[in-house]
């Protein structure tokens, strides 16, 4: 009780009372822009700052008048959604000269606007922190030159700068996403997965070039997401030679049956020399040296646009409210800051060290330094790329590892991969990934199909590296699934053990996945078989289990609902007031319907976790009818299914088609087996191909330590493990440990982090609450996140 007083008390401090505060976006747009400005201006207005739109970015500042507009809580309705900017942004070249920001300054000064929020890339962010450093000498000019009295410069002495990165390239250090990326990737993936299908009808080759300028983040992650066959990126150009290396690997790609291929090449990518390599030049060689018939296509600005994703709707949202309250706190000594992610978890770092690291990326690659490079791009960037080589080339048999000092470690270990319990998107992604590293290491490769029933019943067989080719995009689960539990059938399943020798277990699932891991590890002292080294891996839309913050399948949950949000709300769009019922999936957790209220714009979310009663459910029907009163046509509300035994989706959508007669009307909507369906979105795929990846390698890793007399024995507790997501980083935890943190009988983890998002939803949604900042982000150094290799 005391952290909760002592946090009430931090935020009073940062009361906004008196305080203005610029929005503005600068440069290239981004999807989730509109969020981000949402978010400063209802945050701003909810610590009672005035928050102004400082229209067309810098030429706006500099030309005054119209552009700078007050902004009121009305005016960011419906945007959370639109794609772009609706504040306009532009390049300004007066604001790069002396003379352009003076004017800029004075204008600011005119409404009192002492804190900018500047939403943008490294130009834009690097412009305003000279701005800040020239601001006591601008405001010295404008006294004498009789613009602004002695006083007003007193009022004003003091300009604070906190940034946020929105661009769809990924090129900022400091941030593992920037606003407006997972969007951009959205928009390459649907490109991709559609151009497979034409090009699998013609056995055709398809060269794509994708934005990123000097950045090979967007081609990357794509080429990850999609499975494809070559990738050229700046930051790693290929050897010498690289021509005739893709050549044949696209012949054997083709020798195995594959239909298509896909190579994706960053705007940016060269060779070793610096020389550029276009579309046109892979085209050409494919077709010179293959004869393959190949298409070129350049995606170009549509990477930019569309709605945006739910990600990049919740980071902007998240990232909109850390930028009020670090500009709340500012002080004169505190330096200008960018809002950045790390993981899962909102930091503070220094705007100048991430704009010199992100010159320092440029450097070394004119320096053809390119290990440094990608080292300087980041951990995110660097995963991804070693992800890729691990999966991108398979070992010829003469370069597997093979037997050391009479160990047939990595020669002969048999790896079985199960998925487990409900399907979510991007379980095939992960299995792909399992099987293909697992060869890599030298591993065979084992696929048991329908989880633990088809592994009782024998249901097992030996699976290849062509054998997952084209498994990324698509949905469900190849390898089938079921919820049965394996402590009814220990005896048959160490039996199938026995027979195909299986040394180590991957199993990829929801619930039921981390239930069977423990009951397998239960059951070692009884059975030997069981003694192998096991990890499970989270793929749930309900985003349920202990011991991860995220789970494969639960992003492209939360798009399905996303989507439909946006679909149902402009239904209603030229129609009277009217307000939806929503009910998600989700089991007792609630976190598709809470992070789905926040990136749909909801007006109220109803979740087990957070007990509400009849009143609680009055005071949200008089909220909605006093915002109804103000002007807003649309109120979205969102259930989730086991929020509440009376309180039925049926029930809520009667109170309120009651309570709300002759203000609004209502409609109800389950959305049901939707939210599990579909293709995977670009995160779950690249998320369930990196966690697989380096469960797969935690397994070599066991193997190795447990080898012993001619046979694999494990039975520590740190050899069954559950592999998740924790704030920052991907975290091995043996699953005894997470039984204190597990609600057996709800099927939930007892701590979730996501519940600290749901008192920003109803400031969002205008409802007066207390926000916990205890979890907000410090000010931290580039380099200690980023820490140089020895």
């Amino acid at each position: 009780m005391a952290k909760r007083q002592d946090t009430k008390k931090f935020f009073e401090n940062l009361s906004g009372s008196g305080k203005s505060i610029g929005v503005l976006t600068s440069g290239g747009d981004a999807q989730g822009m509109n969020a981000a400005v949402r978010a400063v201006v209802r945050m701003g207005i909810y610590v009672g700052a005035k928050v102004y739109f400082i229209h067309e970015g810098y030429q706006g500042m500099v030309d005054g008048g119209e552009n700078i507009e007050e902004a009121s809580w009305e005016s960011v309705s419906s945007m959370l959604q639109v794609g772009g900017t609706v504040i306009g942004s532009a390049r300004c070249k007066e604001f790069r000269s002396h003379e352009g920001r003076l004017k800029a300054a004075h204008h600011l000064v005119q409404h009192g606007i002492t804190n900018l929020c500047v939403i943008g890339g490294d130009g834009s962010l690097t412009g305003a922190n000279l701005f800040r450093e020239e601001w006591s000498g601008l405001l010295e000019e404008l006294v004498q030159q009789g613009l602004i009295d002695q006083e007003a410069a007193q009022n004003n002495s003091e300009l604070h700068i906190v940034g946020m990165v929105g661009s769809i390239d990924n090129d900022f250090c400091g941030t593992d996403m920037t606003i407006g990326t997972d969007s951009a990737l959205h928009r390459i993936i649907e490109v991709v997965d559609a151009i497979m299908t034409t090009a699998q009808s013609h056995q055709r080759t398809f060269v794509l070039e994708v934005m990123g300028r000097h950045c090979g983040y967007l081609a990357l992650v794509s080429a990850l997401a999609c499975g494809a066959d070559w990738v050229l990126i700046p930051e790693m150009p290929p050897e010498d030679g690289w021509e005739e290396q893709m050549c044949q690997k696209l012949s054997e790609s083709r020798s195995r049956g594959s239909r298509l291929n896909i190579i994706i090449v960053a705007e940016g990518a060269t060779d070793r020399h610096g020389k550029a390599i276009t579309v046109d030049n892979v085209k050409d060689l494919v077709v010179r040296c293959l004869g393959f018939d190949t298409r070129v296509t350049i995606l170009g600005h549509v990477q930019r646009g569309g709605t945006p994703s739910a990600f990049d709707r919740i980071l902007a949202s998240r990232m909109g409210v850390e930028a009020v309250l670090a500009l709340l706190e500012a002080s004169a000594t505190t330096p200008a800051c960018v809002v950045s992610l790390c993981g899962n978890q909102a930091v503070r770092l220094p705007l100048m060290e991430c704009v010199q690291m992100t010159q320092d990326v440029q450097k070394a690659m004119d320096e053809k330094n390119f290990e440094e490079a990608v080292r300087l791009r980041g951990r995110s960037f660097e995963n991804n790329l070693n992800t890729y080589k691990l999966l991108s080339f398979r070992k010829a048999d003469s370069e597997l590892p093979h037997e050391e000092n009479g160990s047939p470690y990595n020669s002969s270990f048999n790896v079985a991969v199960l998925n487990v319990g409900a399907p979510a998107a991007g379980m095939n992604a992960a299995v792909r990934s399992a099987v293909r590293v697992g060869i890599s290491e030298g591993h065979k490769m084992f696929a048991v199909n329908d989880g633990f029933e088809g592994f009782y019943k024998g249901q097992i067989k030996e699976i290849k590296w062509g054998d997952v080719g084209g498994w990324t995009g698509q949905g469900g689960s190849i390898l089938g699934t079921k919820r049965t539990l394996p402590a009814k059938y220990l005896d048959k399943i160490a039996e199938q053990i026995r027979i195909h020798n299986i040394n180590a277990l991957l199993v990829i699932g929801g619930f039921e996945a981390f239930l069977g891991v423990m009951e397998l590890s239960a059951a070692r002292e009884k059975y030997n078989e069981f003694c192998v080294p096991m990890v499970m891996v989270p793929a749930t839309v309900s985003n349920n289990i202990p011991g991860s913050d995220l789970s494969i399948g639960a992003d492209t949950a939360l798009n399905a609902i996303t989507d439909t949000c946006d679909r149902i709300k402009q239904s209603a769009s030229g129609t009277k007031r009217r307000v939806f019922i929503i009910e998600t999936m989700g089991g007792y957790c609630g976190y598709l319907a809470s992070v789905g209220g926040l990136a749909a714009g909801a007006d109220a979310v109803y979740i087990y976790e957070e007990p509400f009663d009849i009143r609680d459910l009055q005071s949200n029907v008089e909220h909605l009818t006093e915002k109804m009163k103000t002007g807003i046509q649309r109120g979205l509300v969102l259930r989730n299914e086991n929020s509440n035994v009376n309180f039925t989706t049926d029930f809520i959508y009667q109170l309120y088609s009651e309570e709300g007669k002759g203000v609004f009307d209502c409609r109800k909507n389950v959305l049901g087996h939707m939210q599990q369906g579909g293709a995977p979105s670009p995160f779950d795929r690249n998320f369930g191909t990196k966690i697989s990846a380096k469960a797969i390698q935690w397994i070599s890793k066991k193997l190795k330590e447990s080898y012993k007399e001619g046979k694999v024995f494990a039975n520590t507790e740190d050899t069954a493990c559950l592999l998740g997501m924790r704030r920052r980083a991907l975290v091995f935890q043996p699953v005894v440990q997470l039984k204190e943190e597990t609600d057996f009988v709800h099927r939930i983890p007892k701590e979730q982090w996501w519940l600290k998002l749901r008192p920003l939803m109803k400031i969002l949604a205008k409802y007066k609450t207390s926000y916990d900042v205890s979890d907000s982000g410090q000010l931290e150094h580039v380099t200690r996140i980023r820490p140089k290799k020895d």
